[in-house]
């Protein structure tokens, strides 16, 4: 009996152990699973989302996520016994066909691990941008994208006149940032904006606005296409008739009014390059024309490089700019004319060895007309914070036998320049009677220069410039002689121009470069470096603007355009004929 009670016991304990196995086999979760939805592709640039559906049931731990076998992503969870992971991935600069590998493994809380599961991100080509070709007339608002290209063929214009200079039609045209024009070489492609209408181009520093050439790296020259040129109805010097009003060339770009506060629209980071093709025999475009442009409209960090005339022209007009660059023109600069009364502050212009022009190339080139006439308004433009840089860097170095002034101050002008800096040029600031009265307008303080440093270069003659202030009208700091004439002697009030400027307030002439704190880099065919060094003995640091300057200019205490800032980061471009825009 004890025998049957024995085993009945041992079989009902061996049944619970069963059972109780059987229940903690039945509470241990199935282990995690991943599912992925359709493999992924995109072109470098664009965003795609990595997404994967989880089931936990015994409750999820964490994910991680390898990218290429190597670590991406990992992300915790609270024990949800269904998720959805997602991660937004930026396709990488990856040659078109690469593969990237994205592996997915979670873990729930009992430590299971689910199975690898993989998403491939295939790099895909990117597409050629359409070329979009303009053509004529542009009226009421049109807005240019940036995923095209569009090609000036011909003469584009924003709005119309007639022969006569009556505005027919008017427009405004919207370019977005990151947008590329191309200029069509064959005719002349170039874009005119005609008075009434508007050019609204702001780019960013991160995108900003490209007009070039339409040519591939190596074959672009300056002169591929036509430029930019922007008509207001601000004042200017010129008689009042139609002809007299039409921009140099004949190509019915007509300027000029009554209206100071004239807007003619916006240019905010903006490149003009490879411009300047000839309308006519000796009639090119400039890089940037701006004919009677009013005080309304906003030009702030724009930059001409490689241009086949003037980098930046101005006839007549009030505009106010800021943050100019002139980048390797071949004739001047800052050019301004016909009456321009506007403000300039923060600008620079930077030579290359070689490209001058046939008609004598300057930093600045000023007149109050072709004549040196008394006409009014007078050509009294304030610039103020410029840096002039000169072909010459060192003695040794061989230049184009056109240049001439960093700054030509001619023609009756009534031009001032404020903190502003002049090296490499065989003459600093030339004052030029040879029409008008310009010396007489020097006399009297209508043309004004303060703290302004003229720089030599050692070892090109005496005193770091030409053969000194005797002998050679092409070497002096201040001309002291009429060029292209006989040495003829000529005095602002009974002094040398030489001695004359001295005598201003914190003008001064140094024999080089070496201590005003600027980079040899501004010489040389990389990117330049433009802020100051500090501490030099001759440092272009600490010269105030005159407190009476107009609101627009900041007060600054440096001479030239760079202190210790470099405005041009990231939106400027000094080696264009590298780049492929066009794709």
């Amino acid at each position: 009996m004890q025998t049957k009670i024995t085993k009945a016991l041992v079989m009902m304990l061996s049944m619970a152990l069963i059972f109780t196995a059987c229940k903690k086999d039945e509470e241990i979760a199935p282990a995690p699973t991943v599912s992925t939805g359709a493999a992924l592709s995109g072109i470098p640039g664009a965003k795609v989302s990595l997404s994967a559906t989880i089931s936990a049931p015994g409750g999820l731990k964490s994910v991680t996520v390898l990218k290429n076998g190597a670590a991406f992503d990992t992300k915790t969870f609270a024990g949800e016994t269904a998720a959805t992971y997602t991660k937004e991935y930026t396709v990488e600069n990856l040659a078109a066909g690469t593969i990237v590998n994205f592996t997915i493994q979670v873990i729930d809380n009992a430590n299971q691990s689910s199975g690898l599961t993989t998403i491939p991100v295939t790099v895909t080509a990117v597409p050629p941008t359409p070329i979009v070709e303009v053509k004529g007339v542009l009226e009421g608002n049109v807005t240019w994208t940036a995923d095209k290209i569009y090609k000036l063929v011909g003469f584009v214009r924003v709005g119309q006149e007639d022969v006569f200079g009556t505005i027919t039609k008017t427009g405004t045209l919207t370019i977005e940032p990151g947008t590329l024009i191309i200029g069509d070489r064959a005719t002349k492609g170039t874009l005119v904006i005609q008075r009434g209408s508007k050019i609204i181009a702001n780019g960013t520093v991160d995108k900003p606005i490209v007009m070039t050439s339409e040519r591939n790296p190596g074959e672009k020259e300056a002169g591929d296409w036509g430029g930019l040129v922007i008509c207001g109805k601000a004042p200017n010097n010129l008689p009042d008739d139609a002809k007299n009003r039409e921009l140099e060339g004949g190509y019915g770009a007509f300027h000029g009014g009554s209206d100071a506060a004239d807007n003619s629209g916006s240019l905010k980071y903006v490149r003009v390059e490879y411009a300047g093709i000839p309308v006519n025999p000796n009639q090119e475009i400039n890089s940037y024309t701006f004919g009677s442009v009013g005080s309304g409209t906003t030009v702030d960090y724009v930059q001409a490089s490689y241009g086949l005339d003037d980098s930046f022209e101005w006839f007549g007009g009030t505009v106010q700019c800021k943050h100019l660059i002139a980048y390797r023109g071949l004739d001047d600069d800052f050019d301004t004319d016909n009456g321009f009364s506007g403000y300039v502050q923060y600008a620079v212009g930077i030579r290359g060895t070689t490209q001058a022009d046939q008609s004598g190339s300057n930093g600045f080139e000023c007149d109050n007309d072709a004549a040196g006439s008394s006409n009014t308004p007078f050509t009294s433009a304030i610039f103020a914070n410029v840096s002039i840089i000169g072909a010459k860097g060192k003695a040794e170095t061989s230049i184009n036998v056109q240049f001439q002034n960093g700054a030509q101050l001619r023609r009756n002008n009534k031009q001032k320049l404020y903190n502003t800096f002049i090296t490499g040029y065989p003459n600093g600031v030339y004052i030029d009677s040879q029409r008008g009265n310009a010396k007489g307008n020097a006399e009297n303080g209508e043309i004004a220069l303060e703290n302004v440093v003229l720089a030599g270069v050692d070892g090109w003659g005496t005193n770091g410039w030409g053969q000194g202030f005797a002998t050679n009208p092409k070497g002096f700091a201040v001309a002291d002689a009429e060029q292209n004439t006989a040495l003829t002697p000529i005095l602002i009030g009974t002094q040398k121009p030489s001695e004359w400027f001295v005598t201003l307030k914190g003008n001064k002439i140094l024999a080089n470069t070496s201590k005003t704190g600027l980079s040899s880099t501004l010489w040389g065919a990389g990117t330049p470096t433009f802020t100051l060094t500090t501490g030099t003995s001759e440092s272009l640091i600490g010269a105030s603007l005159p407190a009476s300057l107009p609101a627009f200019f900041d007060k600054t205490d440096f001479v030239g355009a760079f202190k210790d800032t470099d405005w041009t980061k990231g939106w400027s471009e000094f080696n264009p004929q590298s780049i492929k825009y066009v794709k």
